[in-house]
């Protein structure tokens, strides 16, 4: 099919920063092109952490509380094998990333899943994390900034949750990759940062989306150091290290990057203000997104489900986007559009959109 117009896949558009490939490029030319430490290197472990303190006022151990992963899915993987026992509950607010359920149960786990609502801006709620709490929960997974939907949750509340918690021995897995593309005037606030919190959580994070590095594959888990012990002994056996040259191009990114995401991130937020008003617009409806580059309008007006939405748009207008429904039932009755796209590229994918929708609200009459 051709003159297809993807709004589907969740990966920047930019290409990874000069300099930092430069540093890439530059370490193959000198030849390091051995294994790493498992950990990963201490150079880059001790950026990790300076960045953490610098950004969220985190103080980590890079010899024993940080570890370097084959992206951020490699450190979800690896933190839920380490934690979960056989029958363990896993609590997962969706919508949200899909490898979370399946990883859990690979694990041996029981995914516990809390359905998010629109009327809340898919914010987790201190009620519904209560009312999914048994004697079996081990594991909360939070997921924000949130893929699919751009939901944030600041810092209020995320002292909510941290009050549910308090009473329990429930760990937690916070997915923190879209740290960096937070929007508005109020920056990311980790969940490690809330008081009494870190030494329960294990932070995800990585260089793909802050960085434009999806190729690179690289991530990092930061938590207390008997966790990450173990995670290193499972990443040691698995996979060995993460590759050398993409290491050293992140030393580059920690040191000199941060100009480069906050200029990535005045373009997404452009994009955002456009698509969001867009969608509007054409009549479905959507919440502002605060995070990510994703937003998840509700497309029930047009009388489609998830699926035959976007079979039918891509079929009659040549435009791909997600299911809502792929990220969880919950999502039935949305949809996931990226805007790592140009503003040509949105443009466009609007026109064709609007264009279906005017059809499709005519065949509901």
């Amino acid at each position: 099919m051709e003159d297809v117009i993807s709004l589907s896949i969740g990966e920047p558009d930019f290409v990874t920063p000069w300099h930092i490939r430069q540093a890439g490029i530059q370490s193959l030319e000198d030849g390091k092109t051995w294994y790493s430490p498992n950990r990963g290197f201490i150079e880059l472990r001790e950026e990790i952490c300076r960045w953490f303190a610098h950004h969220y006022r985190l103080e980590y151990e890079p010899k024993t509380e940080c570890l370097v992963t084959v992206g951020g899915s490699e450190a979800i993987d690896g933190c839920m094998r380490c934690l979960i026992q056989p029958g363990d509950e896993v609590l997962i607010p969706q919508p949200s990333f899909v490898c979370y359920q399946p990883l859990t149960e690979m694990a041996g786990g029981v995914p516990v899943i809390i359905e998010t609502k629109a009327k809340n801006s898919f914010r987790l709620t201190p009620e519904e994390l209560k009312a999914a709490i048994t004697p079996k929960t081990k594991l909360l997974v939070l997921p924000y900034p949130n893929n699919p939907t751009g939901a944030v949750m600041r810092r209020e509340h995320l002292n909510a949750i941290a009050d549910v918690l308090r009473s329990t021995d429930i760990m937690v897995l916070s997915d923190e990759i879209y740290s960096e593309l937070t929007y508005g005037d109020t920056r990311h606030v980790s969940f490690a940062a809330i008081p009494d919190m870190k030494e329960r959580t294990i932070v995800i994070n990585g260089f793909s989306k802050a960085f434009a590095m999806t190729g690179w594959r690289l991530g990092y888990a930061l938590g207390p150091a008997p966790i990450i012990k173990q995670m290193t002994k499972l990443h040691q056996y698995a996979i060995m290290s993460a590759p050398t040259m993409s290491q050293l191009a992140a030393v580059e990114a920690m040191k000199n990057g941060d100009n480069d995401s906050a200029y990535m991130r005045e373009q997404y937020d452009m994009r955002r203000r456009l698509i969001v008003d867009g969608f509007n617009e054409l009549g479905l409806t959507c919440f502002e997104p605060e995070g990510a580059f994703y937003i998840f309008p509700c497309i029930r007006s047009t009388g489609l489900t998830s699926d035959d939405f976007c079979e039918k748009l891509i079929q009659e207008e040549h435009v791909a986007v997600v299911p809502g429904s792929a990220f969880g039932d919950c999502g039935e009755g949305f949809v996931r559009v990226s805007y790592s796209y140009s503003i040509k590229h949105i443009t466009e994918a609007l026109s064709r959109i609007g264009h279906f929708v005017q059809n499709h609200h005519a065949d509901t009459l």
